[in-house]
């Protein structure tokens, strides 16, 4: 049982399942002990609830990092397209409102910090050693590559990588992040810990 985790935590817009969201708060709950927690992909805060819930267990911080204009997917006309989400005065997609509504009730406001920029500009003059990195942001080959150059370096050794949407089989799901994945893999920086539903999870050595 996780503590606090609102009852509501099923019905929150996101793509994360149970199993998911288990391992994620299993891991950041370790891992927070030794420094903070950064997530590339907060969407409607889902995941960050997850492992905010860890973090406030320990005093610690997770640093949302999410442009919240949507991935490739969630643009008009796309599959993954929410018109909730759609902000028509501004003409863009926009979840921001969605995710503080969802912190501020979790009571998480004071252990979520969010950045609100994009991936590769966040990490421009980024010098915080970081515990854990859970990735799920643009599903594109580029967005996932550039997440994972940015941002990977910074992890503490021991820290752990967390990467959600892992499908083998392409018609199952797109397949950058699997691609990196198996970058991590193939780097020797990283050995797997975990794979829990799509979710895959490494341990920097």
């Amino acid at each position: 049982m996780i503590a606090d985790l609102p009852a509501d935590i099923h019905d929150l817009k996101g793509f994360l399942s149970s199993a998911e969201g288990e391992a994620l708060y299993r891991h950041a709950l370790q891992a927070s002990t030794r420094g903070p927690v950064l997530e590339i992909g907060s969407y409607c805060g889902k995941s960050t609830i997850y492992l905010g819930l860890a973090c406030r267990a320990n005093d610690s911080t997770v640093f949302a990092l999410d442009h919240h204009r949507g991935s490739e997917e969630h643009q008009p006309g796309e599959f993954f397209h929410d018109p909730e989400l759609y902000d028509t005065g501004e003409a863009l997609f926009d979840s921001f409102r969605e995710f503080r509504r969802n912190i501020r009730a979790a009571g998480l406001d004071e252990t979520v910090v969010p950045v609100v920029a994009g991936s590769a500009a966040a990490a421009r003059h980024w010098h915080t050693p970081l515990s854990m990195l859970f990735i799920d942001g643009g599903h594109s080959l580029d967005a996932a590559l550039a997440d994972y150059r940015c941002w990977s370096g910074h992890l503490l050794r021991g820290g752990i990588l967390a990467i959600h949407d892992l499908f083998e089989d392409a018609h199952a799901g797109g397949q950058a992040p699997i691609a990196i994945y198996r970058m991590a893999l193939e780097s020797g920086l990283f050995e797997a810990v975990e794979r829990a539903d799509s979710l895959g999870v490494l341990r920097r050595l």
